[in-house]
């Protein structure tokens, strides 16, 4: 199972990105889905996440600004942000529970920068 982020990019302040992340493989399922960010020189932190049954937790730092959906058709998972701030510079990386024909595993995909500029 692979996860594939796409959509990173440099914006301006004030700007909008929608990351997406889509899952290939031999998948049954995927449970949660979630979308974390690392900034330069710091830890991974979750930004937003997605249940199976479409439930959805954001940090304090993306409530009112970022939308997390996902299109279970299509195995993926979106990130819509607006109002990007500089704050929100990072690598933004996908993961995902993905019950496979044979297991369970957690999964991360490779990342997408997201630079916001002033």
């Amino acid at each position: 199972v692979q996860l594939q982020a796409s959509g990173g990019g440099l914006v301006q302040v004030g700007g909008s990105l929608r990351l997406s992340c889509t899952a290939s493989g031999s998948i049954r399922s995927i449970n949660h889905l979630n979308w974390y960010r690392q900034a330069p020189g710091k830890q991974r932190d979750l930004v937003a996440g997605i249940t199976s049954d479409s439930s959805t937790r954001y940090a304090d730092s993306a409530k009112g600004r970022f939308s997390i959906s996902r299109d279970n058709a299509k195995n993926t998972v979106y990130l819509q942000m607006s109002s990007l701030k500089p704050e929100d510079t990072g690598v933004y990386y996908c993961n995902a529970g993905v019950l496979t024909t044979y297991n369970y595993l957690e999964v991360w995909g490779q990342g997408t920068l997201v630079t916001v500029s002033s």
